[in-house]
């Protein structure tokens, strides 16, 4: 299918029968190779050290260590992997916890095969938040949560935020909305290509890992505050 080299994943799940379907799904595609399985979250970390795989599909309950804190481990590792959180429901509570923790994005459990390949490819590659519509209604959620809690003091800004230019902080705030490059393209009347060069920059410039995390850290430093009750 192609020369490159092939996309390596760890499979976390305690439940020996998810592991296999993963397996079976992921293994029919030519670019796409299992790593390794692990049946807990401390079996995650070590195999990750042990094999650096590109993509790790990790469930969030699991017994020794969950999801999460394996998660929040391997990113505080500084591994290269890439974490896909896999939950059952599209706005469980760990989800965002998830993110926090330094996933790169979460799946559904029941997704379709297709869904699960595109999640893997597009997570591997950096370039793309994993199935927006879940993400912008986890997101959602996340913000209304912590609007109906007392307003806490404000965060001081984050002095990483002074070294982006004002474009750039535009591309943050839209890349928050959502939006893919595409349409920061259509929106900002640049080329695609000019668009992912202002990504990588704000990416490098505010140490983040990839799109979701941007996401995540314009809601967490105040940059971007929901202002239409709908969002």
């Amino acid at each position: 299918m192609t020369d490159t080299a092939p996309i390596t994943l760890l499979l976390v799940d305690d439940q020996p029968l998810l592991r296999m379907g993963f397996r079976l799904i992921l293994e029919g595609e030519d670019d796409l190779q299992i790593a390794g399985v692990a049946s807990d979250g401390a079996e995650a970390v070590r195999l990750v050290e042990e094999l650096n795989p590109d993509v790790v599909l990790m469930d969030v309950r699991m017994p020794v260590l969950d999801g999460i804190e394996a998660t929040r481990a391997i990113t505080a590792s500084g591994s290269c992997s890439r974490v896909i959180i896999l939950t059952t429901f599209d706005v469980d509570e760990y989800a965002f916890a998830g993110l926090q923790a330094g996933a790169s994005a979460f799946l559904l459990k029941d997704a379709a095969p297709s869904d699960l390949i595109n999640a893997v490819r597009v997570v591997a590659s950096g370039d793309a938040v994993v199935a927006p519509r879940v993400t912008q209604r986890l997101l959602e959620t996340y913000v209304r949560g912590a609007a109906a809690r007392p307003a806490p003091a404000a965060p001081a800004p984050d002095p990483l935020l002074a070294g982006l230019t004002p474009r750039e902080r535009e591309m943050l705030e839209a890349m928050a909305e959502g939006l893919s490059n595409a349409e920061i393209a259509h929106r900002y009347f640049l080329s695609e290509a000019t668009v992912k060069t202002h990504v990588r920059r704000i990416l490098t410039k505010l140490h983040l890992r990839d799109r979701v995390q941007a996401v995540v850290y314009a809601y967490e430093t105040g940059l971007v505050v929901p202002s239409n009750p709908d969002y």
